[in-house]
C-alpha cells in the first residue's frame, strides 16, 4: 500500500525550516526534501534519498541551492558506498546518510535497528556536512529508553549526546538544541 508523510521542520534557534515528504510504496521509500538553514552563512539544500524495504539507504543526492556540484551517493546495502561514481572505503561499514540539515536521518537508524527498550547499538554513518557537502564516516550509538518513541543518541566521537522523540511512522518530533517538529 503506498502512503505518503509530510513532515516540517524548524531549527531550534534560529529561522532555517525543512520540507519533507516520505512516499511509502511496496518497493520501498523516497524521500524528497528541502532544507533552509539560518547558519551563520545561510544556506538551503535539496536531498532526495532512495531507500529499500529494510530501511537501508541506496541513494542519496544532495544539491546546495545555486551551485552545480551536486553530490551523489550510492550503496549496496551491505556498507560500501560509492561518491559521485566513486569508491568510498572510507565509509564501509555505514549504512546509514546522516545528514548535517536534517533530523529525517535519525529514522533510518530507528526503523532499521528496530531496539526494544535498555537495547543498544553502534553504528556508522556516512555524514554528510552542509554547505560545504564534506563526507566522513561518523562513529554513534542509539539507545531505546521507550521503544518507538524515545531514543538517546551519542556522538562516539565527541561528547554530544541528546534524548530524540519519535512520532508513530518513525519521524523525529523533537531533537533538543536541533530541531522540533511543526507538521
Amino acid at each position: 500500500m503506498d502512503t505518503t508523510i509530510v513532515a516540517r521542520w524548524q531549527e531550534w534557534e534560529g529561522g532555517g525550516t525543512q520540507h519533507l515528504v516520505l512516499n511509502r510504496r511496496l518497493d520501498g521509500l523516497s524521500v524528497d526534501a528541502v532544507a533552509v538553514s539560518s547558519d551563520p552563512h545561510p544556506f538551503a539544500v535539496r536531498y532526495r534519498m532512495a531507500i529499500d524495504t529494510d530501511w537501508l539507504t541506496r541513494r542519496v543526492e544532495v544539491a546546495l541551492v545555486g551551485r552545480e556540484d551536486d553530490l551523489v551517493l550510492e550503496a549496496d546495502g551491505a556498507g560500501h558506498w560509492t561518491m559521485n561514481g566513486r569508491s568510498m572505503p572510507a565509509l564501509d561499514g555505514a549504512l546509514e546518510p546522516d545528514l548535517s540539515v536534517s533530523p529525517f536521518t535519525n529514522t533510518l537508524p530507528v526503523k532499521r535497528l528496530r531496539l526494544a527498550k535498555g537495547a543498544s547499538a553502534e553504528i556508522r554513518t556516512a555524514y554528510v556536512y552542509a554547505p560545504t557537502l564534506e563526507v566522513f564516516p561518523d562513529p554513534q550509538r542509539y539507545t531505546c529508553l521507550e521503544e518507538g518513541r524515545l531514543y538517546l543518541y551519542e556522538s562516539l566521537d565527541s561528547d554530544f549526546r541528546r534524548e530524540v522523540s519519535f512520532d508513530e511512522h518513525g519521524m523525529v518530533t523533537e531533537y533538543p538544541g536541533l530541531f522540533r517538529r511543526l507538521l
